[in-house]
């Protein structure tokens, strides 16, 4: 049976790290405007060439912002909502969750919950951590605030139910890997880890390997992105000839999580 009504789902997700890419790393790199400016990137430029891709491919995807991101960038939110997609949960800083302290980080849940229901308009209905940790206490403040979806474990291709403290949930998990996610090939900076610049023909020859096997076994696809990387120009040719790609076989559903996982979750329920 297909984890949705409509076929293999492949989803296109976007974190809008930007500043907080480095910031939350080191607040005093907000002191550098070189650095600060490899983030801005992503909401000047990358942004809105994404929004353009997919408009001309006519698919809809998920934005995770962080909260002083679309506050500091309130057009830029717009933009998202108003091409059709998503904006959802990605922190408030972006600072990594296994460094704060409990209050700490129920801090940047609420924080951020707030800045995305007052530019996007709406609460989000999921969330992303940052940096891909989580702390004791993660888990339930996503039940706590009443989220519907997680994208964050690596643990499987296929989604399930999340599991809280030995209790099922409706929360639908929307696995990924780091070789589907674009900054382990291409991120590049000389104070951040992992410094890396790979060909973008190696990353498409990658992602479409994944996707051979991910479709053949009726599974699903989590692509995650950041606009100040996929962004640039040679970049957005691997995103491009994916999509392209994917939408030459039958059966591929390309939409934002949201919508996805509310036609998931029936169906996950039903095959517990």
């Amino acid at each position: 049976m297909s984890v949705t009504s409509k076929g293999f789902p492949l989803f296109l997700t976007f974190d809008v790290d930007a500043e907080t890419m480095w910031t939350a790393r080191d607040a005093a790199y907000a002191k550098r405007p070189i650095l600060m400016s490899q983030g801005a990137y992503g909401w000047k430029v990358g942004v809105p060439r994404v929004l353009a891709l997919l408009a001309r491919h006519e698919v809809k995807a998920t934005f995770f912002v962080p909260g002083v991101v679309a506050l500091a960038h309130p057009d830029m939110v717009r933009s998202i909502v108003d091409g059709g997609h998503e904006v959802a949960h990605h922190s408030h800083t972006h600072r990594w969750i296994v460094n704060l302290t409990p209050e700490e980080e129920r801090e940047e849940m609420e924080l951020g919950m707030d800045a995305l229901a007052r530019t996007a308009g709406y609460r989000p209905r999921g969330w992303r951590s940052p940096a891909a940790e989580f702390s004791e206490i993660t888990l339930d403040l996503i039940r706590e605030y009443g989220f519907d979806y997680s994208s964050n474990f690596f643990d499987d291709d296929s989604p399930y139910l999340l599991e809280i403290g030995g209790q099922s949930t409706d929360i639908v998990e929307l696995p990924f890997r780091w070789v589907l996610d674009d900054a382990p090939f291409f991120q590049y900076s000389i104070v951040l880890p992992g410094r890396t610049m790979q060909s973008p023909s190696a990353v498409l020859e990658a992602w479409k390997r994944e996707f051979d096997l991910l479709y053949a076994e009726d599974r699903m696809m989590m692509l995650g992105m950041h606009p100040e990387i996929i962004g640039q120009p040679s970049r957005l040719y691997v995103l491009d000839e994916m999509i392209r790609y994917a939408k030459a076989h039958e059966r591929v559903w390309i939409d934002r999580c949201d919508v996805m996982t509310d036609d998931i979750r029936p169906r996950l329920r039903s095959a517990a």
